[in-house]
């Protein structure tokens, strides 16, 4: 399998993931080798402060399509995410937190939008009815989720009922042409994405998928929404 072209490219932004990373890339390696896919997996170390970079480099002995790349200095998840992806080399290209919230097996769901469907980019999402939200935010964090939601339907644009679940399927000339033009270093990358895919005429699917809240998030409760909120306003000016 190592001399097929990749079929799919898996990115992972990653920041202080030591403790979760392992798992994630062993259930990930796993899952491809059991549907006999080519596939890479590239993790993008955002400048963490602790060992994600040793454990993926060990995991690398192990997994022979895992690559990994690295910033000194933290810049922000769509800033990994745009680096990892100028990098990937499959037919496709999935995006996925490093805590995977949403199981690896939901790619199959946002696969069969792109290559049955026809589009040409598949977002997973925690807000449709046919969603399986196991394990919810806390009250807070899930408000602040919905009220962020709210604000990109009246600042940006509407259509989507979820923009920031992190579970994302490309074409590769989608992502290259969305992420080529990206230009957002923080959380609201998501919704610069989309505004992107949406003025270029790409066709966007939102498919309902399995989530399970990670206690251990990595959005600041009180600096991320000030900052992501600029971001927002930014995007809505045409100034990213």
């Amino acid at each position: 399998m190592a001399d097929l072209p990749i079929r799919i490219s898996v990115v992972i932004p990653a920041y202080n993931e030591a403790s979760r990373i392992k798992d994630s890339l062993g259930r990930i390696a796993s899952y491809f080798e059991r549907q006999a896919v080519s596939y890479e997996v590239i993790v993008v170390d955002d400048g963490s402060t602790d060992d994600t970079a040793a454990v993926v480099r060990s995991m690398a002995k192990r997994i022979e399509h895992l690559r990994l790349l690295t910033s000194n200095t933290n810049r922000g998840k769509g800033h990994a995410v745009r680096h990892g992806i100028a990098a990937a080399r499959g037919d496709y290209v999935l995006m996925s937190d490093a805590d995977l919230s949403t199981p690896i097996e939901e790619v199959e769901k946002l696969m069969r939008a792109l290559k049955v469907g026809g589009y040409d980019v598949a977002i997973g999402s925690r807000a449709m009815p046919q969603s399986d939200v196991r394990l919810r935010q806390t009250p807070v964090r899930e408000g602040m989720g919905k009220l962020f939601n709210l604000l990109v339907r009246l600042l940006v644009m509407r259509g989507f009922g979820d923009t920031q679940c992190g579970f994302k399927c490309f074409r590769a000339n989608a992502a290259r042409l969305i992420f080529t033009r990206q230009r957002i270093d923080g959380f609201c990358f998501d919704v610069e994405a989309l505004m992107i895919a949406r003025k270029a005429g790409l066709r966007v699917k939102e498919v309902p998928v399995v989530w399970l809240n990670s206690p251990e998030s990595r959005v600041h409760i009180l600096h991320a929404p000030i900052q992501m909120f600029w971001d927002l306003l930014r995007i809505a000016l045409g100034m990213s």
